[in-house]
């Protein structure tokens, strides 16, 4: 290639000298470069998005130093170098899609660890001559986009122009090559506004016009103009996930079943704790009692610690408590799981919570924490709202949620088998159905007596009704709430 290079250049008196020397120069300290390619990073994922780049061009890095980080639907992971080298180029922004298998870095590796490198010295030898010509490429990199018609955009950008009807080759790019950027359309879109306004008004009649009897001023018309732009952007990360689960989950039947539990006793428990867990460096608040207390009740109801092959010809009754809990991020609802809580104690399921929460803010929750989840807990009363209707997470067969905690005056009862409130599902070929709820006695303030005044939580069940009956549901709600009722109780059948 240098020789070729030097013919080229032969008769251009002392430039072609000049050349010659730079060329010999620029060879001579070559070194190969690798194409860092996207591993398989398993799960069946074939694409993932780029979150967060650690590195950047002219950047020296070291095997296993952290490249980047990327989010598939299911989970966050960091790539790591498996060369010592220095970054030449990025092959994507923050945000793009990249595929598994596709070309993430090009590494200028040091001599010696390219053994296994897969770019040639062909290869490189034609990117040196690259560097040779790179100015008269330059200047006509823009000529060839004009004259091809295709203006550079991303996927993303195109699809803005789709919905705007826009023709790509008419914006001006403001992006590096001139590529045209979601802001250049936006802007062009906001021109086109009032010339096509101007356009709509009518024509001045010709016709005479007809005298009206009596003057009638017009009311003014006020006009509004978007203040910003729609944004379309793509569906990525956990969201996915949960579209995904959550039309699989309307294929379920829900059963629905309400009932409250009288907090007392759970407050005292956790007061107690509190002072220990400044102690102890864990944060110690209600759910920790509340999935042992599950884990707890599912020892007797194993049946709903369950899970359905998808097919419906099979159940799995599932030795291990992994209990899940729904954490709000700011990508989204994500559903890790605690692993075996049967054989945790309080203690050890407030710490696995909240190393899981941390990773879950970050945006760094691992594939493991959101694999193989038997049962899920959702406390949603953390936010807000004393009822709710969980939607079961496939292939699990219930879940649970935890309203806010209210102080309201309660009078004591021993009911039936217990529920105030129950979602009951019709039996075809019938057309109704109606649930009675146990028998309370309402609090009344008389003008001699006095009210109670306690502090409860509202529950909201769902069961997958083909698998799980009212009743048993009935049982397993009294057995979760008599272990958070009775804490002493959860402190004596504890393994």
């Amino acid at each position: 290639m240098a020789s070729f290079i030097c013919r080229q250049l032969i008769g251009k008196s002392s430039r072609a000298l000049t050349c010659t020397r730079f060329i010999h120069t620029t060879l001579s300290r070559f070194l190969p470069t690798v194409q860092f390619k996207l591993s398989d990073i398993g799960e069946g994922i074939a694409e993932v998005q780029v979150k967060e780049w650690h590195v950047k061009v002219g950047d020296r890095v070291s095997q296993f130093d952290n490249l980047c980080e990327v989010q598939s639907d299911k989970a966050t992971v960091t790539i790591t170098s498996r060369y010592d080298g220095v970054i030449k180029k990025l092959y994507y922004n923050v945000d793009d899609v990249a595929k598994i298998g596709s070309t993430l870095i090009d590494i200028e590796v040091e001599e010696g660890a390219a053994a296994g490198a897969a770019a040639p010295e062909a290869k490189a030898e034609d990117r040196s001559a690259a560097e040779v010509h790179e100015e008269e490429t330059a200047s006509s990199s823009a000529e060839t986009t004009h004259a091809t018609g295709k203006a550079l955009a991303t996927p993303a950008v195109r699809r803005i122009a789709i919905e705007h009807n826009v023709d790509l080759s008419k914006v001006h790019g403001s992006g590096k090559d001139g590529r045209v950027l979601k802001e250049d359309i936006l802007r062009f879109v906001g021109d086109l506004a009032p010339a096509s306004s101007a356009k709509a008004q009518p024509q001045p009649s010709t016709a005479k016009a007809q005298p009206l009897q009596a003057p009638i001023s017009a009311a003014p018309v006020k006009t509004f103009m978007p203040l910003k732009a729609d944004q379309t952007k793509p569906i990525r990360g956990y969201t996915r996930v949960m579209i995904k689960s959550m039309s699989e989950a309307l294929k379920i039947p829900h059963f629905g079943y309400n009932d409250e539990i009288v907090m007392s006793r759970a407050i005292e428990m956790r007061n107690d704790l509190k002072e220990l867990s400044k102690e102890r460096g864990i944060k110690m608040t209600y759910t920790p009692i509340f999935i042992k207390a599950a884990s707890l009740a599912l020892r007797q109801f194993p049946g709903i610690n369950a899970t359905v092959d998808d097919k419906l010809e099979n159940i799995t009754y599932k030795a291990s408590h992994n209990i899940c809990v729904a954490m709000d991020t700011p990508d989204g609802l994500i559903v890790p799981n605690i692993k075996n809580c049967e054989q945790r104690n309080i203690w050890e399921i407030a710490e696995e919570l909240n190393r899981l929460v941390h990773d879950a803010r970050r945006g760094a929750v691992a594939p493991h924490d959101l694999a193989g989840g038997t049962f899920t807990i959702s406390n949603i009363g953390a936010i807000g709202g004393t009822y709710a209707g969980p939607i079961i997470f496939p292939p699990q067969l219930a879940i649970v949620a935890f309203g806010k905690m209210q102080r309201v005056p309660h009078v004591a009862d021993n009911g039936n088998i217990g529920g105030t409130y129950a979602g009951p599902i019709i039996f075809p070929p019938q057309l109704a159905i109606v649930a009675f709820g146990k028998m309370q006695r309402v609090p009344h303030v008389a003008d001699n007596g006095n009210v109670e005044v306690v502090d409860v939580v509202k529950l909201s069940f769902a069961a997958d009704h083909r698998f799980i009956d009212g009743a048993t549901v009935a049982r397993f709600s009294n057995a979760l709430k008599m272990y958070v009722e009775k804490p002493n109780v959860m402190a004596a059948d504890l393994a």
